[in-house]
């Protein structure tokens, strides 16, 4: 018989496989010289450092006692996976067992006589990876399910929690515009009534006239006097007290609205926070660039130059420098450009153009925020980007003998908006470095404006060179680039362009924000006149966020001036057209945005403009350009201007 199989002590020593794998084997002679049988087939069972557990099907019987008496030797060849040649050894036989139910199947614990000590460790290796991988996997299964449900649970929370902050601040809005509305109901009803009394002690004074002449005449006033004199004072009593109750109506609701205000102005700063972090969590951490339009499936990875320029002006107003960076710094060292000029937009994942179409608006917007990295934060890592910029933006003014720059290098026409954006990059570049080529560059592009963009009075400001198209944006950023007082000094009248554009682009509609709920009235500005449109009004949350700019700039001109009664004639447009802002505010669509705040680009998705683009499609698509000129708007920063 052979040796029982070893105790469980012993039998430690092996590790247990749940799976196996072949071993081809051969007796041979105690010495090695001579073979006794031919190459047969066995399984693993155990495997040690020292040996292995080995199960034989159908064994000879002659073999087998060839082993029991100790007159052979095993040759091995144990075939491993992932290993191409199979791992040799000589084994002598340590103990075996033979099946009850079947005679011919043997179990054999081997001892290594030799055996390469690489090749064992790869057996062993194999082994344990075998032995482990299922728990471990089961592990790792177990803890990334664990893992994704807190996460789930934990975005689920913040999705909740901010979508619930964004419906906190409608609701204000909607209960402060119905205080509102209440009060000047109010206010017409006490002015009526007091117009009555007023007209009532005109009557009274002149029946006690007529009293006290009788009276001084020797007559006695007739019945008549007396009794109208009697029921023109109760009529006044009655009238009084109607004022009284009135009044003590419209001071319970003015507490209320001021209640409201100040829990609204918690809320919005609230939800300015959220619209950051709205901005941060969709910086790719790649690039560094953020995605322009989330929500549109067509160019949701497209990021649009002017954007990332806007989304670092956002940082850097907020001295969040490293982000900033991370967007100049893509365009510095990472992105494809042409002759020194950056495309119009790129793919957010891995930098490479979206579209292979330059414009000049978008090259000196980016130039702007360089120059403002510089200003505000004292490093001029990105003012060479910004320098780069201008030379190839001073190398196309000077292909115009009028001193105007081109839409792009390949476009013939001309707009009023790029050379704004032109005149305030020159100053802010001849304003940090003194270099006189700016100051040039920049009285070019004024003498141009005066003369293709401010020369008809009944259009304060064309669209672009031929072309009186009325374009918002052009009215918004010529108060903020060229400023009031300087508009003014060269015959501009900064009140009638803004009278203009209002009289002419704001508008309201009917909005329903994610094509969800009642509609809700919202007022704003429209990218161009409604009238010239078939598709009605819309509101645009950038182009109004920056006609907001534009009024707390005018505010701040009157203010310096000393005529404050203009000045807060201003504020109040300014703050009338935010909290019309706020009513837009959108939790964000995507899982990655937790239902942070921001603002679709406008109240339709999928219209003409009437600039010649279309606004993105889809209603739930969240807007870099919407988003970041709101946050400006209620901080009154003017990005056309350097400002500690």
């Amino acid at each position: 018989m052979f040796k029982k199989e070893p105790g469980t002590s012993e039998r430690r020593r092996y590790l247990r496989l749940d799976t196996v794998f072949p071993v081809l084997f051969r007796l041979e002679s105690p010495d090695g010289k001579q073979i006794l049988s031919a190459w047969q087939q066995g399984f693993t069972r155990n495997v040690s450092k020292g040996g292995i557990c080995l199960e034989v099907n159908n064994f000879s019987p002659d073999l087998a006692l060839a082993l029991k008496e100790n007159k052979a030797k095993l040759s091995l060849e144990i075939e491993m996976p992932m290993i191409k040649k199979p791992v040799k050894a000589q084994a002598q036989v340590a103990w075996g067992t033979q099946s009850g139910a079947d005679p011919n199947r043997y179990t054999f614990g081997l001892s290594y006589e030799h055996i390469d000590a690489s090749a064992n460790a790869k057996v062993m290796r194999y082994a344990w990876m075998k032995k482990l991988f299922i728990p471990v996997a089961i592990s790792l299964i177990l803890a990334l399910s664990i893992g994704l449900g807190i996460n789930t649970f934990i975005n689920a929370k913040l999705t909740q929690g901010n979508k619930a902050l964004v419906e906190q601040l409608i609701k204000i809005l909607q209960d402060t515009s119905v205080a509102k509305q209440q009060i000047k109901s109010i206010s017409r009803e006490k002015s009526d009534l007091q117009l009555q009394l007023d007209a009532l002690e005109q009557r009274i004074k002149a029946a006690e006239k007529e009293k006290k002449e009788k009276e001084e005449r020797g007559v006695k006033a007739a019945a008549r006097i007396n009794a109208l004199v009697e029921e023109l004072s109760l009529e006044r009593n009655r009238l009084q007290q109607q004022i009284i109750s009135v009044q003590t109506k419209e001071n319970n609701i003015t507490e209320e609205l001021l209640r409201l205000d100040k829990k609204k102005s918690c809320l919005e700063q609230a939800n300015l926070d959220k619209m950051y972090q709205w901005l941060s969590v969709h910086q790719n951490h790649r690039s560094g660039l953020i995605m322009s339009f989330e929500g549109d499936s067509q160019i949701e990875r497209w990021g649009f130059t002017y954007d990332q320029a806007l989304a670092a002006l956002a940082f850097i107003n907020i001295s969040d420098f490293n982000r900033a960076a991370k967007i100049l710094t893509f365009f510095k060292d990472r992105a494809e450009k042409t002759d020194g000029r950056f495309f119009n937009a790129y793919y957010v994942d891995d930098g490479s153009p979206a579209e292979y179409v330059v414009h000049s608006g978008p090259n000196i917007w980016l130039g702007i925020a360089a120059a403002q990295y510089s200003y505000k934060s004292g490093d001029n890592s990105f003012l060479q980007l910004a320098q780069d910029i201008a030379k190839a933006t001073i190398g196309m003014q000077s292909q115009d003998r009028e001193g105007g720059i081109r839409g792009g290098p390949d476009v013939a026409w001309f707009a009023t908006e790029h050379n704004l954006d032109a005149y305030a990059f020159f100053n802010m570049l001849y304003e940090i470095t003194t270099d006189s080529v700016y100051e040039k560059a920049r009285d070019k592009i004024l003498n141009w404006l005066l003369n293709h963009t401010y020369d008809r009075s009944e259009i304060p400001v064309k669209r672009g060179k031929g072309d009186s198209t009325i374009a918002t944006d052009t009215y918004a950023w010529s108060i903020a680039a060229i400023g009031p007082e300087k508009l003014s000094g060269i015959g501009m009248d900064p009140d009638r362009i803004m009278e203009f554009v209002e009289e002419n682009c704001s508008v309201e509609v009917d909005y329903r924000r994610l094509g969800e709920g009642d509609a809700v009235k919202i007022k704003g500005f429209d990218f161009a006149p409604q009238r010239h449109l078939a598709r009605g009004g819309i509101v645009s949350s950038e182009w109004t966020a920056q006609m907001v700019v534009s009024m707390k700039i005018m505010a701040k001109y009157y203010y310096d001036k000393e005529m404050p009664a203009k000045a807060h004639a201003y504020e109040v447009k300014a703050d009338a057209y935010l909290a019309e802002l706020a009513n837009m505010i959108v939790s964000s669509p995507s899982p990655s945005g937790q239902g942070e705040s921001c603002l679709p680009y406008a109240t339709q998705d999928n219209v003409d403009t009437g600039h010649g683009w279309f606004t993105p499609k889809g209603s739930r698509t969240g807007s870099v350009a919407g988003t970041v000129y709101t946050i400006f708007a209620y901080y009154g920063y003017n990005p056309l201007q350097l400002r500690k």
